[in-house]
């Protein structure tokens, strides 16, 4: 039996994909090898690597002005990768800070030599909030500001995009990315590890706005540097190339199931659905304001810590995996995103509903 995996990454993928996949690992294209084992040279893996980066352009509207990489490192490269190919030491940068994934980038900033100004920091609320979108000033000289829309450790998400002027605006998208529409254009990088919503670890997305590239620093090492990476369609190196060719299968699977609208009407349902068996409760508890709640990323707690171990075996044994919550916060996490169908929700509430039940 399949489980309902609620991990917020590596995370659960579409079976259909994890099906198709299957059938062609040993096979792929009747070429008697695995995509795994063919050349990132060769014309068959280069068609496969053009498809998945049309699709990607289809479901997400991007402008032809914006280029589409596929780095390696996950997200974490891109802390470094970005001041690295937009700033100069010494040039500003605005941070929103609003979890444990913005700290990081801004630390990664810092380390590359540039003042990193946090315009608003919701350590106040124990980041369980986000900013006002008119709380904070961006620095008109900053090189960009950089925010993440989800922070997938405490279960925050903006609902808005911030307003920059001028200042190109980046945003780490790993635990949002294709789970609705969104505006690229209001963007000037967007980057996002695939371990979400786009298949295995190891592969990194980046939607790069084509007039903020050519300035990388000089010693930006060839696979963080856009430019370069772009020029030779993102195989400067070998590329992580199941980690593409089970992208281009998502994408597939996602446009065959009405694109990111529909996609995202199915996402609200199922955050709408977890959120009410927790608001409804007097047994669990969602610390994170309402106005900033992650569609992807739920985190609750029980009245009693005592209760977490028999509540996660509990959930063990009925199929329900990967509930604990992050170690810096506790309690449980469950991550819906695309691929847990509301079915897996559901079960998950009716397991919490006779919990309580039981234990309260």
């Amino acid at each position: 039996m399949r489980a309902f995996n609620f991990s917020a990454g590596p995370a659960q993928l579409p079976y259909e994909v994890l099906e198709q996949a299957g059938r062609e690992l040993s096979d792929w294209q009747g070429s008697g090898m695995s995509v795994m084992e063919v050349s990132h040279r060769g014309a068959a893996f280069i068609e496969c690597a053009a498809h998945v980066e049309r699709a990607l352009r289809d479901l997400l509207a991007i402008p032809d002005n914006y280029a589409v990489l596929f780095l390696q490192g996950g997200a974490s490269a891109q802390f470094a990768g970005v001041p690295m190919n937009l700033t100069a030491p010494g040039d500003t940068v605005a941070f929103l800070k609003t979890g444990s994934w913005s700290g990081k980038a801004i630390a990664a900033a810092r380390a590359q030599d540039v003042h990193a100004e946090v315009i608003a920091d919701e350590a106040a609320s124990s980041y369980t909030t986000v900013p006002a979108p008119d709380n904070s000033t961006v620095p008109p000289a900053a090189a960009y500001l950089h925010y993440t829309p989800n922070e997938t450790v405490g279960g925050v998400e903006f609902g808005y995009v911030p307003a920059t002027g001028a200042v190109p605006l980046v945003a780490d998208m790993s635990s949002t990315i294709l789970s609705r529409p969104i505006d690229v254009s209001r963007y000037g990088v967007i980057y996002a590890g695939a371990q979400k919503n786009m298949g295995p670890a190891g592969l990194c997305v980046a939607i790069v706005r084509k007039d903020l590239m050519g300035h990388a620093r000089s010693t930006t090492p060839s696979v963080l540097n856009y430019t370069a990476m772009a020029a030779a369609d993102s195989m400067l190196n070998t590329p992580p190339t199941f980690a593409i060719y089970i992208l281009g299968l998502i994408l597939d699977w996602l446009t065959e199931s009405g694109g990111l609208a529909a996609q995202a009407e199915r996402n609200r349902v199922k955050a709408a659905t977890l959120y009410e068996a927790i608001d409804t409760s007097s047994f669990y508890t969602n610390s994170v304001a309402p106005d900033a709640r992650s569609w992807m990323n739920i985190p609750f707690t029980l009245p009693d810590p005592a209760l977490d171990t028999p509540f996660l075996e509990g959930a063990d044994a009925d199929g329900l995996t990967n509930l604990k919550g992050h170690r810096s916060v506790g309690g449980m996490r469950a991550s819906i995103y695309n691929a847990m169908p509301l079915a897996g929700v559901h079960a998950l509430t009716d397991y919490m509903a006779d919990f309580a039940a039981r234990y309260a």
